[in-house]
């Protein structure tokens, strides 16, 4: 059975906003750094699509791997923002998923999931403090 997630954490998860900018984690400080963005498309609960004209090559050695990133489908998501189709190619190693920020709100963090090509989405999802007091 799944826990019930604290009212906070749903709020965070269905209201937040879209960061007007992008960090990823970085992993020699441990703290979000903003990267470079382009041709936003924003929905509503922190969904996002841009490109970025970073290199996965730089983006994997400068910033922190999300292992545990899992789009989920959202109602009213941006049509650039397919969640089984983002999270089919994570699995496949098409593309690769960066921690954007842990915690943003207790439980929850931001997840920002790049291609090689430069495409790159943003969303927010639990992580393993979620549903805990």
């Amino acid at each position: 059975m799944t826990p019930l997630l604290p009212a906070a954490t749903v709020l965070a998860l269905v209201t937040g906003a879209v960061p007007a900018e992008v960090a990823l984690t970085a992993i020699e400080t441990g703290q979000p750094e903003p990267i470079l963005t382009e041709d936003w498309q924003a929905g509503p609960g922190a969904l996002g699509c841009f490109r970025t004209p970073l290199s996965l090559a730089l983006l994997t050695e400068t910033f922190a791997l999300y292992d545990a990133a899992a789009p989920r489908p959202a109602p009213q998501a941006p049509a650039c923002f397919d969640a089984a189709r983002i999270g089919a190619d994570l699995a496949a190693g098409t593309a690769i998923a960066f921690l954007g920020a842990r915690n943003i709100t207790p439980g929850v963090d931001r997840v920002v999931a790049v291609y090689p090509d430069g495409r790159a989405y943003v969303w927010q999802q639990p992580n393993d403090l979620a549903g805990k007091n």
